[in-house]
């Protein structure tokens, strides 16, 4: 039987952009945007971050905070994300954000409080429209959607100024309906909308290869008719350039892009996990050798914009901050039992009354909800 004619209808490429090899040398020149000034700024908080990570694990472990995500390892993609918003733009995050955090104004006692279970830490001080931390998977992907309905309506047809929402998630979250979606509604109503996704090649332990046919992430973004690039997750030049380029064409009106960051889980998936039962440790070492901060500060170090008398400035800081927010977090007033319930909703739905009732009645909660002394 003769095979019948097949034309093609469509093509489509998927790119990749790297600005730092894994010795932090520069494979092409660099953005403007790049000043010594700004890479010393990131270095900074990808370092600051990864204190954060260290200490919060040490508070878990001694039963000072619950479950802990570390991003250990992707830092680029945490402070890159972070720090290409606008401050007018709306961060959805997920769970593993401490350095978009950090980046975004969060103080480090706030974010100690979420872990410690302290619902105040959500209650940003800085960035007040920015959505709290998304504990399931993907679910933030359809929030950061809706915002971004929102805020197109508010453009077009209030006159408020043009603005962008910005989402993360793993690659695990790519499995699921939710992320198709949300980035098939943004493509069709061409939201500003961003998505972040951090293949850090792990889905607690379910390495990549299982999770996914795809040779890339990105193209995922290509049925839903969108912009699809990968990035460097470890160059923390790339993953900013390419997500300050994707936020300012969203905020022109060409569209949302999604941009897979590829990077690597150096730890735990949270500190409920223990990734050595699961993670070749060849894999592990190699990857190592990737990580961003070394490979940023290598460059600036060749530069001559970085110093041993920089780092050890740096770090004397950054230690002395972090103990100003321990004692911060340690000192703070205790909520009343009452607070899991008053965190949820503006007004307590009737299901929750009978609950809310019976724990007045047994721990002496007031009418505003604050515990009797």
């Amino acid at each position: 039987m003769q095979k019948p004619r097949l034309h093609p209808l469509a093509s489509f490429d998927i790119h990749f952009l790297q600005y730092l090899d894994e010795r932090g040398r520069a494979t092409q020149p660099l953005p403007e945007s790049a000043t010594p000034d700004l890479l010393q700024a990131l270095y900074r908080q990808m370092n600051l971050a990864r204190l954060v990570d260290k200490r919060a694990v040490q508070l878990q472990r001694t039963g000072q905070l619950g479950t802990y995500p570390s991003s250990l390892g992707q830092e680029a993609v945490g402070v890159g994300v972070g720090s290409a918003l606008q401050v007018d733009d709306v961060y959805c995050p997920y769970y593993r954000e401490t350095g978009a955090l950090l980046e975004r104004g969060v103080q480090i006692e706030e974010i100690l409080a979420i872990w410690g279970g302290d619902e105040r830490g959500q209650d940003y001080q800085h960035p007040r429209e920015d959505l709290p931390l998304c504990i399931p998977i993907a679910t933030q992907l359809l929030h950061a959607a809706g915002v971004a309905f929102a805020l197109h309506y508010k453009h077009r047809q209030l006159g408020e100024p043009a603005r962008v929402a910005v989402t993360c998630a793993g690659e695990g979250a790519t499995s699921k309906g939710d992320f198709y979606e949300a980035i098939n509604l943004a493509g069709v109503w061409k939201l500003p909308v961003v998505f972040v996704i951090n293949n850090n090649q792990w889905a607690i332990s379910v390495p990549r290869s299982a999770q996914t046919a795809s040779a890339t992430i990105a193209q995922k973004a290509i049925a839903a008719g969108i912009a699809g690039l990968q990035v460097d997750g470890n160059d923390i030049i790339a993953v900013r350039t390419a997500v300050a380029d994707a936020i300012t064409r969203a905020r022109g009106g060409g569209g949302p892009a999604l941009i897979e960051a590829v990077t690597y889980r150096l730890g735990d998936h949270t500190t409920a996990d223990d990734a050595s039962r699961y993670c070749p440790p060849q894999a592990l070492e190699q990857a190592w050798a990737r990580e961003p901060l070394p490979r940023l500060e290598s460059y600036m170090r060749a530069q001559g914009v970085w110093d041993d008398s920089a780092e050890s400035e740096m770090q004397r800081e950054q230690a002395e901050m972090l103990e100003r927010a321990l004692l911060a977090f340690r000192t703070r007033a205790p909520q009343p039992p009452s607070a899991m319930f008053e965190h949820l909703y503006e007004t307590l739905p009737e299901a929750f009354l009978e609950q809310y009732e019976e724990l007045r009645q047994r721990v002496g909660v007031d009418e505003r909800g604050a515990a009797d002394d």
